[in-house]
């Protein structure tokens, strides 16, 4: 039986970054996602890219598969699970575990576009008895 990986830490918002790239392509190697993320960032140098995912691979934020001459990332976690790992903490520390105060901030402080205020009301209303 293999050892069970440690959790994933928290992503910062440069691992962010690789990550949305990730999740976007699906698994990867490094030139794949140096090219999705210099779309976006002229300035981004494949040894910055090569650095960073070894530094996730380690952190356990990215798997690597080494069965090809060229490693293929991919994220250790869903977008969904990473990102409700996030929301949870900022719940817990930023709004004193508060879901209903984090909505609340984002509603009233214009975080959240007509469209989809529209979107969120639309689901409301369906989960009303």
């Amino acid at each position: 039986m293999s050892p069970t990986p440690p959790p994933a830490a928290k992503p910062t918002s440069a691992e962010l970054d690789v990550l949305r790239a990730l999740w976007e392509t699906g698994p990867a190697t490094v030139k794949q996602v140096h090219a999705a993320m210099a779309a976006l960032r002229d300035d981004l140098t494949y040894a910055n890219v090569l650095r960073q995912m070894q530094l996730m691979h380690g952190k356990g934020l990215l798997t690597r598969d080494e069965s090809e001459r060229s490693h293929v990332y991919a994220a250790a976690q869903t977008q969904a699970a990473t990102q409700g790992g996030l929301v949870k903490d900022l719940i817990r520390r930023a709004f004193a575990g508060s879901g209903k105060a984090l909505v609340l901030a984002a509603l009233r402080d214009g975080h959240v576009s007509k469209k989809d205020r529209a979107e969120i009301e639309a689901l409301l209303r369906k989960d009303k008895p």
